[in-house]
């Protein structure tokens, strides 16, 4: 029988930690059969309670390309490259 793991992540702590605004832990959730990236950063609530925010974002293949416009394409066709 396999692993279920629909409605599960993980979090780990991030070692790679670029600035103040890169997340404590980072990982993975799935959610409803959705891959997630999942992030959390320490915060401290007025009345010094520490606590998670979290952030949820799909995982997607790659970022979409915008499509080129008629005047883009048309810039990268030069005159000077006709041989007659």
């Amino acid at each position: 029988m396999a692993y279920d793991n629909r409605d599960r992540g993980a979090l780990f702590k991030n070692d790679r930690k670029d600035g103040d605004k890169s997340p404590d832990y980072k990982g993975s959730l799935n959610f409803n059969g959705t891959e997630c990236w999942l992030n959390a950063w320490i915060k401290t609530s007025k009345d010094g309670v520490k606590y998670m925010a979290l952030s949820v974002k799909p995982k997607l293949d790659k970022p979409a390309k915008p499509e080129r416009t008629y005047e883009q394409r048309r810039d990268d066709f030069h005159d000077d490259e006709i041989p007659f």
